[in-house]
């Protein structure tokens, strides 16, 4: 439930605005398409390992020991700000939403009042914490199921206009768009890849389950279950809703803009609006908003808990290993409480929109990084298992893919990541924030890695493949105990 808390939010809600506009109907469609097959892609892989080896950590701990120190040192911290990202775009939309309502007030207040609550629930008893993202995740599912059938009743007549569109809208203006006016395919092309790019930030997240491997319950009994419903249910949601969206909104609307600062620029919004429904576009940014919030607190509990993993593990200060009385890590929910703040850069010059899609552009590199960090290690997870001949019906999950699967997906993560703000090198569009938020995360991935090999590991240290320890333990240890829980 936390990874679905985490991952369906303002991606499906907001950010399919600019796809739709960019990309038309089928070019979102598609997108999303391509970027569930990566999902699943990376889930097959890090489900074979983690159900195997569930420990604490989950990929974290796996890169450290079956790669090397320095991967395992970035993915942590790349973790770490991938969330904070997360939060403060959060953090930002649900400002927007609040402005559906009331302008008069600045966006601050909200933003404050809301991470204030959102600190507050994370300082509450495991107990309570988790009976509140039960309830804000159950809402979320709730919206967006409800959103898909209104969609449907919509586009079939079923307003009050009575109006059925059908696909008038993939007839005219049609199902892609032509980005910034390029003809032909290039320019269809480049509209799909931009919503690509885009539906990272909607996508990137799911790996939380494998994060939750050291706490679970008979983690090799549950974990191929949950990884395998994650996996699908997120795919299946995007799916669905971006097809319906598509459906019931024309790409060429220019309401289909996050810089109006309203929830407004949801499709889903647009849609309800434009069939004459009057008190439901209200109810509808109410469900939005507690998207927000639902997501914001996943948010700040993964990034809380990295933190302090990353401490415990000593890749970051030893002050951030301390729990209060109910086993809080306090000092790293404050810390990613103040990171929060970063949605305050909205405030003022009126580009809370703007900010919104910088921090989204940054949170789907930082979540590709981790991707490939994941994929990595499972081809050397893979190695390891061919080359001293273990035999794969002793795993809990068997990937489907094995490492096509894993190819397939790194070689999409690292095209995307080269190519992301592509758009700054088309004549006429140069844009320095779109250079720098599309690169800064890779700079600093690679930043870290190197830091840490340079400072913490030997001179000319040969990494093993795998530790046949590892492998070979375990395999032993499951045929000879029938090991199944």
């Amino acid at each position: 439930m936390i990874s679905i808390g985490s991952v369906v939010g303002m991606g499906l809600f907001l950010s399919t605005a600019n796809s739709l506009r960019e990309s038309g109907p089928l070019g979102l469609l598609l997108s999303y398409a391509v970027m569930g097959t990566m999902v699943f892609g990376v889930m097959d892989s890090l489900g074979e390992m983690v159900s195997h080896l569930p420990i604490a950590g989950g990929h974290i701990t796996l890169a450290k020991r079956f790669v090397n120190p320095s991967l395992s040192f970035a993915l942590g911290w790349n973790f770490w700000y991938t969330w904070s990202f997360a939060l403060a775009a959060e953090l930002a939309a649900a400002g927007i939403l609040i402005n559906y309502w009331i302008t008069s007030v600045n966006n601050a207040v909200w933003i404050l009042v809301i991470l204030a609550a959102v600190t507050c629930i994370n300082f509450a008893p495991s107990k309570v914490y988790g009976d509140d993202i039960f309830r804000f995740a159950s809402i979320k599912v709730v919206t967006i199921i409800t959103l898909i059938i209104i969609g449907i009743v919509i586009d079939l007549g079923g307003g009050p206009t009575h109006h059925k569109i059908g696909f008038r809208f993939w007839k005219n203006p049609g199902p892609f768009v032509q980005f910034l006016d390029i003809s032909g395919v290039k320019g269809r092309f480049l509209g799909f890849w931009q919503a690509l790019i885009q539906a990272g930030f909607s996508c990137v997240g799911t790996e939380i389950t494998a994060m939750t491997a050291g706490e679970a319950k008979n983690p090799r009994k549950t974990l191929p279950s949950a990884i395998r419903k994650v996996a699908v249910r997120i795919w299946l949601f995007y799916i669905l809703g971006t097809f319906v969206i598509g459906l019931v909104v024309s790409s060429d609307d220019p309401r289909l803009n996050l810089n109006s600062h309203n929830a407004a620029s949801s499709p889903f919004v647009i849609a309800i609006q434009d069939s004459g429904i009057k008190v439901l576009p209200s109810i509808i940014n109410a469900a939005l908003l507690t998207a927000a919030c639902s997501a914001a607190s996943s948010d700040m509990y993964t990034t809380s808990r990295t933190l302090h993993g990353l401490a415990l593990a000593e890749n970051a200060p030893a002050a951030l290993k301390q729990l209060n009385s109910q086993g809080i890590p306090w000092l790293c929910v404050l810390i990613s409480s103040a990171m929060g703040l970063l949605s305050l850069m909205s405030v003022g010059g009126g580009g809370i929109g703007q900010l919104f899609t910088w921090l989204a552009t940054m949170v789907s590199v930082t979540g590709l990084q981790t991707w490939v960090g994941i994929l990595i290690t499972y081809l050397r997870w893979d190695l390891g298992v061919r080359a001293q001949s273990i035999d794969r019906s002793i795993f809990p999950y068997q990937s489907r893919l094995r490492r096509w699967g894993a190819y397939y997906v790194l070689t999409l993560c690292i095209m995307i990541l080269i190519s992301n703000p592509f758009t700054a090198f088309i004549k006429g569009q140069w844009s320095t924030a779109t250079l720098v938020t599309g690169y800064l995360p890779i700079v600093m991935f690679f930043t870290l890695y190197s830091s840490n090999k340079l400072f913490k590991q030997t001179k000319g240290q040969s990494i093993q493949l795998v530790k046949p320890a590892d492998m070979v333990s375990m395999a032993f240890f499951t045929h000879t105990y029938n090991f199944s829980t």
